[in-house]
């Protein structure tokens, strides 16, 4: 049996129940026994570990729930090991991993590998994604149910769009029957087909292949339609783009079972930063306008996109230095996740409550998770912040087996401290 443990003289900020101010925390047997709003703690015993946190922050364990990884079948890009432990040391303390897998997670027993793993592996908290597809092909719909009861917490066929109208409506309609989410990314694939950039004065001038912008809402248009047909839960994969937000509200505006992701990378970048053809920055979506990417900023701020995730795509070195269109999209971003939205914090662009619930309170409750809030009885799930220092990301030091971040050189404020994860510190500074 572990020690209870007492945070004390802590910033405690929790969206769940709408709470920033000083407080104290007591966890005993992996979950939170005891939350002092306002004030500190009375006499201790001698059988806890106190931790003073200084007036540090004290948030949820950060909850992203789109990851990639290389296993199993391409473990030189990742392990879950790896990813897990780049997770930690960046506050993520729940990861959920996408299904494109080798094999691909289209059957009970590959989700049965993913959860028997994640319990040896004993870090973060690992949840698979299962696919909505045999073999994420878009053709012939996976065994959804079993999967489900297996412990997948929503189907998606990853980057690859299920372009068959008919397919679609099936996995939401079967998905439905058994509570799933189901998750899709939209982007008309004829549009998109061998798209390096978006398409603009910008890809142009660099000679790229580009997608328009416009891509992106006629496919959420369509899946949207098919929601309303069904009434299954949609989340939409990473929304990027004015046009698509355009859709998506009036879509929640019908009271559609709608939820909008988007990933940190592009709230952070836009098509300029890919500079003079730099493939860190070749992400699927690719990194879009500036007015684009201003729109998502207040889509986050006003609550229409609910959820920001990582997007964590590893992709090594000998996939990355290739030229531009023939280089991997994607990017790490498991352990930069957390200081690059506090980023909005000190810019002043995002309230840091909303920063925080969309990464702890809002993916929880998407998808039925008991974390990712501070309150009694809940998962002992914490991570210790301090929220000014400066951070430097160096790619070459990052956790991850791969190095291929866009953060790389930049400066960003807000250190991770300690990273609990069930009570048991699984990073410390």
């Amino acid at each position: 049996m572990s020690r209870p443990v007492a945070f004390t003289n802590a910033r405690i900020v929790d969206p769940a129940s709408g709470y920033d101010g000083p407080g104290a925390v007591i966890v005993t047997e992996g979950v939170i026994a005891d939350v002092a709003k306002g004030g500190g703690l009375g006499a201790l015993s001698a059988d806890f570990e106190v931790i003073d946190a200084g007036g540090a922050l004290l948030i949820p364990g950060l909850i992203d729930i789109r990851v990639k990884t290389g296993e199993p079948g391409s473990e030189p890009k990742e392990t879950l090991k790896s990813a897990a432990l780049a997770a930690a040391a960046g506050g993520v303390t729940t990861i959920v991993v996408q299904p494109d897998t080798h094999p691909v997670m289209d059957e009970p027993s590959v989700v049965d590998f993913i959860l028997r793993r994640a319990r040896d592996i004993e870090l973060v908290n690992v949840y698979p994604a299962g696919a909505a597809t045999k073999g994420c092909e878009g053709q012939r719909m996976a065994e959804i149910g079993l999967m489900h009861e297996a412990g997948c917490l929503y189907v998606t066929d990853a980057d690859r769009p299920i372009v068959d109208s008919k397919v679609f409506r099936r996995v939401l309609s079967y998905a439905k029957a058994f509570g799933t989410p189901v998750a899709h990314r939209p982007a008309d694939p004829w549009l998109s087909a061998g798209a390096a950039a978006s398409e603009g004065e910008f890809s142009a001038r660099m000679g790229l292949p580009a997608v328009p912008a416009i891509a992106e809402k006629i496919m959420l248009d369509r899946d949207l339609a098919l929601v309303e047909l069904t009434g299954a839960q949609l989340i939409v994969d990473q929304v990027t783009t004015a046009a698509a937000l355009e859709s998506l509200k009036r879509a929640k505006d019908r009271g559609l079972p709608v939820t909008a992701t988007t990933s940190i990378n592009h709230l952070s970048f836009n098509e300029i930063d890919i500079g003079d053809y730099r493939t860190f920055c070749k992400l699927d979506p690719p990194l879009r306008s500036e007015e684009d990417r201003q729109a998502v900023i207040e889509a986050i701020a006003s609550g229409l996109i609910q959820v920001v995730v990582s997007a964590h795509a590893p992709a090594p070195a000998e996939d990355k230095r290739l030229p531009y269109d023939e280089a991997a999209p994607g990017a790490v971003g498991l352990q930069t996740l957390l200081a690059a939205l506090l980023a909005f914090h000190h810019d002043g662009q995002i309230p840091l409550m909303d920063l925080i619930r969309a990464v702890t309170s809002a993916p929880a409750d998407l998808l039925r998770l008991p974390a990712g809030r501070i309150a009694k009885g809940a998962p002992a799930d914490l991570v210790l912040c301090n929220l000014d220092t400066p951070v430097l990301i160096d790619a070459a030091k990052l956790v991850s087996k791969s190095k291929n971040s866009p953060f790389d050189g930049r400066r960003l404020q807000g250190k991770v401290l300690r990273t609990v994860v069930d009570g048991r510190t699984v990073y410390s500074a």
